[in-house]
């Protein structure tokens, strides 16, 4: 039995300590309340109209600041209640400008001037990778054409060569090769005539012409202009409330009494409170059981000793 002495103290104190971490543990399933941060006025302008006042509290806040951190509600200052009125919203921005130039780049199958300006636009809008955004024209001086690739062609080409006063029709007599035109052409035939005893050939050459031809055009040309881009600033709101005195209540007057309740009138009855967390509340119950029990078990322990100790002291007289 007195070893069994520290084991129920320890089982007391753990129920008693498990009972406040149970009590405080919220509901299951209820959400954490939402954390707005509060802001304070840059400024604050009071004005007087008669018996009333107005009082403006003006905030500067970012992009990424939550409004709903303006503080809206009632509140008493310097003898006044103020009541929100209104809540104005200003935008402050700022706007860049810029020269922009943008190149364009198309391709055409004609180098004709007269061809090309169709396809290329008077203007265009532009949008920049940094936001700006604007109207641009074409510059007419800054079009290019340049041939996008070339391809090679040939072709056979002719020509004639007349010996007069030969005096035989003879072929070793004509040249069998000549040069026309930076090429080399090669005899093909020989038409001969007689005439007073002499011979008079026209001879034909023959040869190869190669040329080079683009096969299109690639066509630069630039816009240019004024881009504008809008940068945001900070947005000023301003909390406007209505104040009107605070009346003191008369000293020495008491407050008004609740009229008695007339015996028809029936008690009212004490309905009971909708529960909430019920989920969780009976395991409150099981510590504060247990401490009980344990409790009621330490004491009884306890008057057994004591009665055990009594009856030995007078067995020993």
């Amino acid at each position: 039995m007195k070893r069994a002495a520290p084991v129920l103290f320890a089982a007391l104190l753990i129920c008693t300590l498990t009972c406040p971490a149970l009590a405080a543990e919220p509901a299951e399933g209820t959400p954490p309340p939402k954390q707005t941060a509060a802001f304070y006025p840059a400024e604050v302008r009071e004005t007087a109209e008669g018996d009333a006042r107005r009082l403006e509290k003006i905030y500067l806040l970012s992009a990424s600041d939550d409004p709903a951190g303006i503080p809206t509600a009632d509140f008493d200052r310097e003898g006044w209640h103020y009541t929100l009125l209104d809540v104005t919203r200003q935008d402050n921005s700022e706007t860049d400008t810029r020269d922009y130039t943008e190149t364009v780049t198309l391709d055409s199958k004609s180098k004709d001037m007269d061809a090309i300006m169709p396809q290329l636009a008077a203007t265009m809008e532009v949008t920049t990778e940094d936001g700006y955004t604007g109207v641009l024209t074409l510059d007419t001086a800054s079009i290019k054409v340049e041939a996008a690739g070339y391809k090679s062609s040939s072709r056979t080409v002719t020509a004639t060569r007349s010996y007069p006063n030969l005096s035989d029709a003879d072929t070793s007599l004509i040249p069998k090769t000549i040069e026309d035109g930076g090429r080399t052409m090669t005899l093909a035939d020989v038409q001969w005539q007689e005439a007073g005893g002499f011979f008079h050939a026209t001879a034909s050459y023959t040869g190869t012409a190669t040329s080079k031809y683009a096969t299109g055009y690639t066509v630069t040309a630039e816009y240019a202009g004024e881009v504008v881009k809008t940068i945001a600033g900070e947005t000023v709101y301003t909390a406007v409330f209505s104040g009107t005195p605070i009346t003191p209540a008369p000293s020495g007057e008491a407050p008004e009494k609740p009229a008695p309740a007339s015996p028809d009138t029936p008690a009212p009855t004490e309905s009971p409170a909708p529960s909430s967390g019920g989920s969780w509340k009976w395991l409150l119950l099981l510590p504060v059981g247990g401490a009980a029990a344990g409790l009621a078990f330490l004491g009884k322990f306890l008057l057994k000793q004591y009665k055990a100790k009594k009856e030995w002291k007078e067995y020993t007289k």
